[in-house]
């Protein structure tokens, strides 16, 4: 039987708060393994190998798996953040990649030599669909796409729908980009954009037509995702709601909603939303 796996990502349990209040390292983890989430992804954007291995008992004492989002600047770049995966056994890597060439033809190469990288060392890579990297604009990644058929993807869908200012209801043209994406993922993120808001509060009432999107998206794409899969696979879909300037703040500087509530809520939607699945007629 295929399973989910949930993940949250400790980038989004910064707090960034006027009043300088931080959750710690070690509550954390604490929180997410008292929630429920089967793991925590991490972001190797700016921590040298060390600093990210000391993180190692912290995993292992809370019972969480890892994960990681790597940003390479440098084709050869990606190679060390791959080897330092594999020691957490992470499932994949997730690669925002900061090579960004402007033509098609100029970025094929860059793909398959880090997929090369990816095969060499044993860790498989999904290349997110992100705003500033190779993937930025989602016209150009379904043409990656079409050149680099081996490409498998990891959906962020909420950079696409600002990158794109979608307009609801979607046309049928469009909908159909976005499944020729899902189709291709791997890996899912769970975050709520609008045409214009790269990060919406899911309670209010205002935001209701977006998150229906969202979800009628991820829903798709987890089916999809099981009838290309082995029955004993898993498929992981990370929380991902950032923090300020990503989560909307007012006048005095504090959020307008309660992102790790939110976070929760995500949670417990996609699981449901897999149980379906499990429970429906196929």
């Amino acid at each position: 039987m295929p399973k989910l796996e949930v993940y949250q990502s400790l980038w989004s349990m910064e707090l960034r708060r006027p009043d300088g209040m931080e959750w710690p390292l070690e509550r954390k983890f604490e929180m997410c393994a008292e929630a429920g989430f089967d793991g925590l992804c991490y972001d190797t954007g700016t921590d040298d190998a060390d600093a990210v291995r000391r993180l190692k008992p912290l995993y292992r004492r809370h019972g969480l798996k890892a994960l990681f989002t790597v940003f390479p600047k440098s084709v050869e770049g990606l190679r060390p953040m791959l080897a330092l995966a594999a020691e957490f056994e992470a499932p994949f890597v997730t690669v925002i990649g900061q090579v960004m060439p402007l033509r098609v033809e100029e970025a094929v190469p860059v793909v398959r030599a880090w997929l090369r990288q990816s095969a060499e060392i044993g860790m498989p890579i999904l290349f997110e669909t992100h705003r500033y990297c190779i993937t930025n604009d989602m016209f150009f990644t379904l043409l990656l796409m079409e050149a680099v058929p081996e490409l498998r993807l990891c959906a962020d869908l909420s950079h696409y729908v600002v990158d794109r200012e979608f307009m609801l209801p979607l046309t049928e043209a469009e909908q159909a980009q976005i499944r020729s994406l899902l189709d291709r993922a791997d890996s899912f993120q769970g975050r709520v954009a609008s045409r214009e808001q790269i990060q919406l509060q899911l309670g209010f009432p205002q935001h209701r037509k977006w998150v229906d999107l969202f979800l009628g998206w991820w829903e798709y794409g987890f089916r999809q995702w099981r009838r290309r899969n082995a029955p004993d696979a898993a498929l992981r879909f990370l929380c991902e709601l950032g923090p300020p300037e990503y989560a909307i703040t007012g006048a005095d500087g504090y959020e307008l909603s309660d992102r790790w509530a939110e976070a929760l809520l995500i949670k417990e939607r996609v699981r449901a939303l897999w149980q379906g699945l499990e429970s429906g007629p196929g």
